[in-house]
């Protein structure tokens, strides 16, 4: 039997389940794994399962599933640890839809085995019902639960016609993330976003944050990617990975987008914009031992426990509000229509383009240096 896994998130990879169920299904078949979103990257690189959980390509869990749907392999498993039974079974519904769409035809079983080790940990045969799936049910004690029991108790509304995305599984206090761009902070344990012309224009259950909605733009709720609380929960020893670096100095511009950063893994220098983009950059780029400048403005959403930083990374505090302007102004003085340049020998070089760039914009500033 070919069997393809797909592995989503940090959780799955920090429990150990990932490596954990891999080797078990290897003695139903040949098992190739990759990882479908982003921010389980780190963790792939942490636990050092590079060889075991291909993590080269960007891809959303839909577009992993595809992969091996193209290869017509004999069964597919999404392997997921969501903050609760319900997160984990709601975002399964909608990976698989996703999917679906994106196929000519649901020939290939999905199965979804979501937070095993938990007393409401469950196991979802997608499409069909194989005998695999009982047998995985009594090895990992995992409940075996319908599509339809996850459409009926989480999915089904009555309000057709408005444009709204139920969030399950928050709680109080967390920050709300869409598309990597923090928009809100939940106040309450159930939360809707409602959205007008493609734009979110309310919520229920939490406070939005204009300068977020700002930031975030255009969104098509349906299609978008939800998060609250903590991206990654556990304490983890950051692997650092030894590289060749580019013989000349490459500097890179990253704007408001931190979950993209490892296309940025061979720079020399990455300039960082915004606290949240520049917190979840600096703590993934620890891992290729690449220093950022961050130009932050103390709005932090902290969205990592704990950020790591390279030594001899800097951090401009502008005045509230102006990270925005900053950044701006920096692209266009130092990078034009490129988002990488080749004019600088060293870091301090261009610490000191970035400080007169916003001397020019007549901001207050405070330098941060990291030891």
């Amino acid at each position: 039997m070919r069997i393809g896994v797909v592995v989503h998130g940090p959780n799955i990879i920090d429990s150990g389940y990932a490596l954990k169920l891999i080797d078990i299904l290897k003695g139903y078949g040949n098992v190739k794994a990759r990882l479908g979103g982003t921010m389980g990257r780190t963790a792939v690189i942490d636990a050092s399962l590079e060889d075991v959980i291909d993590i080269s390509c960007k891809l959303v869990p839909s577009d992993s599933l595809k992969i091996f749907h193209d290869d017509d392999v004999d069964v597919i498993f999404l392997l997921n640890y969501g903050k609760s039974d319900v997160t984990g079974q709601v975002f399964g519904y909608k990976v698989y839809s996703h999917y679906v769409n994106k196929i000519p035809d649901d020939n290939i079983p999905i199965i979804q085995i979501e937070r095993p080790g938990e007393a409401d940990g469950s196991i979802i045969p997608w499409n069909h019902n194989l005998g695999i799936v009982k047998d995985l049910s009594s090895k990992l004690s995992l409940d075996i639960v319908s599509p339809k029991e996850v459409y009926e108790r989480h999915i089904k509304q009555d309000n057709e016609g408005i444009n709204q995305r139920v969030v399950h599984g928050v709680s109080p206090g967390e920050n709300i993330m869409v598309n990597s761009v923090v928009i809100g902070k939940t106040n309450s344990d159930k939360l809707v976003l409602i959205a007008k012309d493609n734009h979110i224009v309310d919520i229920i259950g939490g406070e939005l944050k204009s300068h977020g909605l700002e930031k975030l733009g255009e969104v098509n709720l349906d299609k978008a990617i939800i998060k609250t609380g903590l991206l990654r929960h556990v304490k983890v020893t950051p692997r650092v990975i030894a590289r060749d670096k580019s013989k000349d100095f490459k500097v890179t511009f990253l704007d408001h987008a931190g979950e993209d950063v490892y296309q940025f893994k061979d720079s020399n220098l990455v300039i960082t914009v915004g606290d949240d983009t520049t917190l979840i950059s600096s703590d993934i780029l620890y891992r290729f031992d690449i220093p950022v400048i961050g130009i932050t403005d103390g709005d932090l959403d902290k969205v990592v426990e704990k950020g790591f930083k390279v030594k001899n990374s800097i951090i401009f505090e502008v005045e509230s509000g102006f990270d925005d302007v900053c950044g701006q102004n920096i692209k266009k003085e130092i990078f034009g229509d490129n988002v990488e340049v080749f004019d600088f020998k060293n870091i301090d070089e261009v610490k000191v383009r970035i400080e007169e760039t916003i001397k020019n914009i007549n901001c207050k500033y405070n330098i941060k240096y990291i030891n």
